[in-house]
C-alpha cells in the first residue's frame, strides 16, 4: 500500500514537473514571439518613416500592428484563396482610421447623365483590355491621409479619355477638385459624378504640375484653374448592377467605379485575383482600366490611389462576372465615365 502511494506521489510530482517545463516553454515562446513582433514593428516604422508622438500612442499602434499582422499571416497560411495579403503602409491603422482617411466615396443621389445620348453600347468587345498598354493610364498616385479617392478616380478617367481622344497623356490635378469643387467635400469625401459636373461647368481641368497635390483641403486658386488642359463635354452613368454593361464601357475607355474598399483583406491585398470577403457598402472610389482572365477566372483590372506599395504595384485584379448582379464589392453599382469631343484647351 505504502509503495503504491509512493508511486502515485512520484507520478503526480513528475506530472507537475512536466507541466511546469511545458508552461515555461510556452511562456518563453510567447515572450520570444512578442519580442519578435516588437522588432518587426520597429523595422516597419523605419521602412515607412512612422513617428509617434509619445509612448502611449506607440503602444496603441503596436497592438493594432500586431492584430493586423496576425490576420495577414493567418490568411496567407490558410491558402484557400487565389490572392495574397501583405504587410503594407496601413498596418498600424484600425478599421475606422483607415476608412476615414484612405477612402472617401460618398453615395450622393445620382443625377441624370449630362448628355441626352444613350449609354454607348459596344457589343464587339475584345476578350481582354489593359489601357496601360495603350498609354492611357498615368503612373499610380497616392491620396495619402486625405479622403478624396473620388477625385483620383474621376481624374484617372479623364486622363484616359483625353489620351484616347487627343493622343496626349497628361497627369491632371486632383487638388483642383479638392479645393474648388464645392459640391463635394474635399478630404471628407465626394462622388465622381459631381467631380465631372464641376469639370464641365469649370470649362476643364488643369495639370498636376500646375496645381500639385497637397494631401489636404486648401483654398481654390482660381487663377491656376483658368489654365485648362483637359476639357470634357459631359459624363455618363453606366446602367447600374450590370457587369456586362460595365464591360462595354471599359472596352471603350477607363471608367470610375465605387466599391467597398475598407475591409481588412482589401486593405492588405498584395497579389492575385481578389475574390472577397466584402459587401456592397460603397465607401471607396477607384478606376477600372481593363479586364482579362487567368486560369479560368475573369477579372477587372483596377487602378487605386494608395501608392505602389499596395496591391500589384498599386493595381488590383478583382473577380469579374460574379453571381451577384452588383459585382464583387459592389463594383458594378455606381460606374460612370466622362465624354469628350477630342479637343483640349
Amino acid at each position: 500500500m505504502a509503495s503504491t502511494l509512493q508511486c502515485c506521489c512520484f507520478c503526480i510530482l513528475s506530472l507537475f514537473l512536466v507541466l511546469g517545463v511545458w508552461a515555461s516553454q510556452i511562456e518563453a515562446r510567447t515572450l520570444a514571439d512578442e519580442t519578435s513582433m516588437v522588432d518587426r514593428h520597429e523595422q516597419w516604422m523605419a521602412q515607412y518613416e512612422r513617428v509617434y508622438k509619445d509612448a502611449q500612442e506607440k503602444e496603441k499602434r503596436f497592438l493594432t500592428f500586431k492584430n493586423n499582422v496576425e490576420f495577414i499571416e493567418s490568411f496567407n497560411k490558410a491558402g484557400d484563396k487565389p490572392f495574397k495579403l501583405s504587410i503594407n503602409q496601413f498596418a498600424d491603422l484600425d478599421h475606422d482610421e483607415f476608412k476615414a482617411t484612405r477612402t472617401g466615396y460618398m453615395n450622393f443621389t445620382r443625377k441624370n447623365s449630362s448628355s441626352n445620348t444613350e449609354f454607348r453600347y459596344n457589343l464587339d468587345v475584345p476578350t481582354s483590355m489593359d489601357w496601360r498598354k495603350k498609354g492611357a493610364v498615368t503612373p499610380i498616385k497616392n491620396q495619402g491621409g486625405c479622403g478624396c479617392c473620388w477625385a483620383f478616380s474621376a481624374v484617372a478617367a479623364v486622363e484616359g479619355m483625353t489620351k484616347i481622344k487627343t493622343g496626349q497623356l497628361v497627369s491632371l490635378s486632383e487638388q483642383e477638385l479638392v479645393d474648388c469643387d464645392s459640391t463635394n467635400y474635399g478630404c471628407n469625401g465626394g462622388s465622381m459624378d459631381e467631380a465631372y459636373q464641376f469639370i464641365l461647368q469649370n470649362g476643364g481641368l488643369t495639370t498636376e504640375s500646375n496645381y500639385p497635390y497637397e494631401e489636404m483641403d486648401g483654398t481654390c486658386n482660381e487663377e491656376t484653374t483658368a489654365d485648362h488642359e483637359a476639357i470634357i463635354t459631359g459624363y455618363k452613368d453606366v446602367p447600374p448592377s450590370n457587369e456586362q454593361q460595365l464591360l462595354m464601357a471599359v472596352a471603350y475607355q477607363p471608367v470610375s467605379v465605387a466599391i467597398e474598399g475598407s475591409g481588412d483583406a482589401f486593405k492588405s491585398y498584395s497579389s492575385g485575383i481578389f475574390t472577397g470577403d466584402c459587401g456592397t457598402n460603397l465607401d471607396h472610389a477607384v478606376t477600372v482600366i481593363g479586364y482579362g482572365e487567368e486560369d479560368g477566372t475573369k477579372y477587372w483590372l483596377v487602378k487605386n490611389s494608395w501608392g505602389t506599395d499596395w496591391g500589384e504595384n498599386g493595381y488590383m485584379r478583382i473577380q469579374r462576372d460574379v453571381p451577384e448582379k452588383e459585382g464583387l464589392c459592389g463594383l458594378a453599382m455606381q460606374a460612370s465615365y466622362p465624354t469628350a469631343n477630342g479637343k483640349t484647351k
